[in-house]
C-alpha cells in the first residue's frame, strides 16, 4: 500500500535514513544495458532479465550489458526491498537527490512489486563508471 505522510522536512529525513537502513539492499554484479524491441516484438523473458517496460513504440528490457561492448549506455545495478509496512514515500526522490548532489549524475528507477516480501522493491541504475561511488554513499547512508 502507498502511504502518504505528513512530516517536517526533518521528520522525513529522520524516516528515510531508517527506511534506507532496514531495507534489504542487494548489488547486482556486472554491467547493464537496456536492450530495445519493436512494440510488436516483445523480449524473450529470460533468468537475467531485471525488467521490462514499454512505450508504443518498443520495448525496453534491462539485462546484462553485452560483452561486444555495444553502442547502449552502460549501468551498475543496485536494489532495495522494503519491509512489510514500512513507510518509504519519498525514498526515490530523497536517494535520487543525495545521488546526484554526491556524485553529480542522475539515476534511473524501476520499481516493482512483491507482496511476498514486503510490496514494493526498486531497481536503480547509475552510469557504470559511478557504480563503486553510488554504493559507498549508500553504505555510509545506511550506518547514519
Amino acid at each position: 500500500m502507498v502511504s502518504v505522510s505528513v512530516e517536517t522536512a526533518q521528520q522525513t529525513e529522520e524516516r528515510l535514513q531508517r527506511v534506507i537502513a532496514e531495507a534489504d539492499f542487494m548489488i547486482h554484479e556486472g554491467v547493464w544495458s537496456f536492450e530495445e524491441f519493436p512494440a510488436d516484438r516483445p523480449p524473450a523473458l529470460t533468468a537475467d532479465t531485471l525488467a521490462v517496460v514499454r512505450d508504443e513504440i518498443s520495448w525496453s528490457r534491462l539485462a546484462p550489458a553485452a560483452t561486444d561492448g555495444g553502442d547502449a549506455e552502460k549501468f551498475g545495478i543496485f536494489s532495495f526491498h522494503f519491509p512489510d509496512g514500512a513507510d518509504n514515500s519519498g525514498f526515490v526522490g530523497w536517494l535520487a537527490t543525495h545521488l546526484k548532489a554526491r556524485l553529480g549524475t542522475g539515476v534511473f528507477v524501476v520499481c516493482g512489486s512483491n507482496r511476498g516480501r514486503g510490496g514494493i522493491y526498486d531497481y536503480w541504475g547509475c552510469p557504470a563508471d559511478l557504480a563503486a561511488e553510488a554504493i559507498k554513499a549508500i553504505a555510509e547512508l545506511r550506518a547514519a
